[in-house]
């Protein structure tokens, strides 16, 4: 929850000082009108899928990330923006900023990417009207990526990076949709996202977390939840049950111990060796956190599904996507350790 410390925030603002510019009017996704100064100079990133999308953007208007980064993640991100402190979130996963931390640091824009229902949008309001300080929600739905990414760029007064980044997004879609053409509905894989150490959490269809596993071609075996769309726990006997033909997981330790558990050894797709690890350097390419950095996930994952039809080199796709969106040119090396 934010800490609404009000005499703070109030001796905050009568700190800074006064500034007269130029606005300019966006619409956000919410369809909420926001001002904002003609050139925004820096933005809070409200959690981890804003910092992604706001460094891929335009990482010289960074204040910091959500959380430090790993030394391991460092080496994945362009300096000097690697090392940016730790400034905490609003929303999602990681330290709380309390307003005050917040107004301190005198962000030009606060970002918000993910969800816009009804609950983010009134933290947005309440925010913005505590504070004086813009702030827009983006649609962080995956379909919704290349409306994203113009979206932010005009906010942020770079449209042009925006649009590249969008029609990137969009080759991509058009070369999954063209794949996919070709394949009947009952040669698509039934496929299980494993989340946490022990695998056992997952999404429901329609979940944020786990849509990439549906773009990508594969049949989400939890089908949908009677209400909801997001994250489930899932049983291990229903899963059994479900014995899907595909296993995918970004996490590192329940991908070690997998094979040698006695449950999940009974499962077919391990079995068979079609249990797959994706790569998470500097961010996870199919999750963790569901922003931005599902894009060059895609081609990884419809490999895995198709792996005889998918004719996707995917060390120079992901050469190429490190150099666009991450501005970094990845070594022979880093790439030998992100596709082992």
């Amino acid at each position: 929850m934010i800490r609404f410390t009000f005499a703070a925030i109030a001796a905050v603002l009568l700190a800074l000082p006064a500034q007269a510019q130029n606005t300019r009017t966006i619409t956000d996704s919410a369809g909420r009108v926001v001002q904002l100064p003609e050139r925004v100079e820096t933005v809070f990133a409200a959690g981890p899928p804003a910092a992604i999308l706001l460094y891929v953007m335009a990482p010289d208007r960074m204040l910091g990330w959500s959380r430090a980064n790993r030394a391991e993640t460092r080496e994945f991100l362009a300096a000097p923006y690697a090392d940016l402190p730790a400034i905490g979130t609003l929303t999602g996963q990681g330290g709380k900023a309390g307003l005050e931390r917040v107004v301190a640091l005198q962000p030009s824009l606060i970002l918000d990417f993910g969800s816009v229902l009804d609950m983010y949008v009134d933290l947005a309001n309440r925010v913005q009207e505590q504070t004086g300080i813009p702030y827009i929600l983006i649609d962080g739905r995956f379909e919704n990526t290349p409306a994203a990414l113009r979206l932010l760029g005009e906010a942020l007064g770079v449209p042009e990076r925006g649009e590249t980044l969008a029609q990137d997004a969009e080759a991509t879609f058009a070369h999954i949709d063209t794949l996919l053409a070709g394949i009947p509905g009952a040669e698509r894989p039934r496929a299980y996202m494993a989340r946490g150490p022990d695998g056992l959490e997952s999404g429901v269809v329609g979940s944020i977390n786990t849509e990439i596993l549906e773009r990508a071609g594969g049949v989400n075996v939890l089908g949908r939840a009677e209400t909801g769309r997001g994250l489930v726990q899932v049983s291990f006997e229903a899963l059994l049950a479900a014995d899907p033909d595909v296993i995918v997981t970004w996490d590192r330790q329940f991908f070690a111990g997998c094979r040698d558990n006695p449950f999940w050894s009974e499962m077919r797709a391990v079995r068979e060796g079609h249990l797959h690890l994706s790569p998470v350097l500097p961010f996870g390419w199919i999750d963790g956190p569901p922003s931005i950095n599902r894009m060059i996930g895609l081609d990884w994952m419809a490999a895995v599904f198709f792996p005889d039809r998918c004719q996707i080199n995917l060390r120079e796709s992901a050469r190429a996507h490190y150099h666009l969106w991450y501005h970094v040119d990845l070594t022979e090396d880093q790439l030998d350790r992100l596709l082992p």
